[in-house]
């Protein structure tokens, strides 16, 4: 076993949930081989092609990797971790939410303007714990030139965001990807949604937090309005100029926003989790030329981060 392949617990834990084949379309390559190659290549951030052969064919590796960002396969399987993290009780709903600016090399751009194809999937079919019932899309998101795929243009240059929620153990709940221009607020209500811990047993999967943390870049009405509609403790700190706006209106002014110092210590999580996430290459340059890989890459870094905390 390489440095950084998967564990026999952590494949344990992966196996059950992983895509089998129909047996009318071919055979999946062996699962457990051609995630250690993804994993590898997201560690280390090296070119496909130059993958080591023990990880058997790069073209294999590459179009498995593809095809599970495009259909949510790596999205389950992070829920499917979560969810027997949450049944054990070891997940920390005190979240927080923050975004982070990853550069963009050269060979992330470049991409088709047409919407790309859904690739087949060899009729795979899920496994026997697999949720049967999750939404696949017809054909992943993209296409509409460098803004479709989350690159654009910040202070850092050629950049695309990473917008996140992470428990109170520094480990991701949720990841979007955008342009690196687009202000965090505006990501805030998606990041939120997105959250989703299926039970293992019957019952609703959950989406609601005990509390949350977010610095000033989401001080405004409309997130502070959503949580208070979905009755969401949070801890957000007043801008200043919403604090001089608010005191220069007196008594119509409204109370102010309870702010809690000792809980607002704990929003270093959300940190922690995106430094965590930046010690894979891959994810900390992106070199995916389509938002949904690197969407893929990212999610396949954080399904390692709780695997192993």
């Amino acid at each position: 076993m390489g440095r950084g392949d998967l564990t026999e617990a952590e494949w344990e834990q992966l196996r059950p949930f992983l895509p089998v084949s129909n047996g009318r379309c071919g055979r999946w390559r062996d699962h457990r081989q051609v995630i250690d190659g993804i994993l590898h290549r997201v560690q280390t951030g090296v070119q496909w092609r130059d993958l080591p052969e023990r990880f058997g064919p790069w073209k294999t590796v590459h179009e498995r990797h593809r095809l599970w960002s495009a259909d949510g396969t790596w999205e389950r399987l992070l829920q499917q971790v979560q969810a027997a993290a949450d049944a054990a009780g070891e997940i920390d709903w005190d979240i927080s939410v923050d975004s982070t600016t990853v550069r963009a090399h050269q060979h992330a751009a470049g991409a088709r303007t047409d919407p790309p194809s859904a690739p087949a999937s060899k009729g795979a079919e899920a496994a026997e714990h697999q949720d049967e019932t999750a939404a696949e899309p017809a054909r992943p998101p993209g296409g509409g030139g460098a803004g479709g795929e989350g690159l654009g243009r910040s202070r850092g240059g050629f950049t695309t965001k990473l917008h996140l929620s992470a428990d109170g153990r520094c480990r991701p709940l949720s990841l979007i990807v955008t342009p690196g221009q687009r202000a965090d607020c505006t990501q805030f209500n998606p990041v939120l949604e997105k959250i989703r811990v299926p039970k293992l047993g019957p019952g609703r999967p959950r989406k609601k937090p005990d509390s949350l943390a977010a610095d000033k870049a989401y001080s405004n009405g409309p997130c502070r309005q959503y949580l208070r509609r979905r009755g969401i403790r949070h801890i957000i700190p007043e801008k200043t100029d919403s604090q001089a706006a608010r005191l220069h209106k007196g008594a119509h002014g409204g109370r102010p926003p309870g702010f809690d110092e000792d809980r607002y210590k704990k929003r270093n999580t959300v940190e922690r989790a995106i430094n965590r996430l930046k010690q894979q290459r891959a994810v900390a340059t992106r070199y995916d030329k389509r938002g949904y890989v690197y969407l893929g890459t990212a999610t396949a870094a954080a399904l390692v981060i709780w695997l192993r905390t």
